[in-house]
């Protein structure tokens, strides 16, 4: 059997709701986690860079009230990886989502089904 896709959502987000939907329309077996309450792991958090490109921009809530109230704008160029990663895992608001990793180490962050189509057959 096949591992399962995780998949770290919020419950209150229409376009972690449209990700988990697409990929049930599809039949692919997926673990779902709740990105609050227990955010990605270190390990994770590398991989999904990793899958990034390095951008660690792309692993944060860039839109969200907590990346605002905190300024990450401006502090996030500063930043090392360990203080970056120790930010999102100590608050799960931060992390994008929804945050997709294949049992492969492959990742996406955010949900545009024409990325997700490429990433999940290649």
């Amino acid at each position: 059997m096949q591992k399962p896709l995780v998949i770290y959502t919020y419950a209150k987000c229409s376009t972690c709701r449209d990700a988990t939907r697409w990929l049930r329309d599809r039949g692919i077996p997926f673990e779902e986690r709740p990105i609050r309450e227990t955010p990605p792991s270190i390990a994770e958090l590398r991989a999904m860079l990793a899958a990034c490109d390095g951008d660690m921009r792309k692993l944060f809530n860039t839109s969200g009230m907590d990346y605002r109230a905190q300024n990450l704008a401006a502090k996030l160029p500063g930043l090392g990886e360990k203080e970056a990663f120790d930010l999102l895992r100590g608050n799960g608001n931060l992390v994008k989502r929804p945050f997709l990793l294949t049992a492969d180490g492959k990742g996406v962050v955010g949900f545009k089904p024409d990325v997700w189509e490429k990433v999940l057959k290649a």
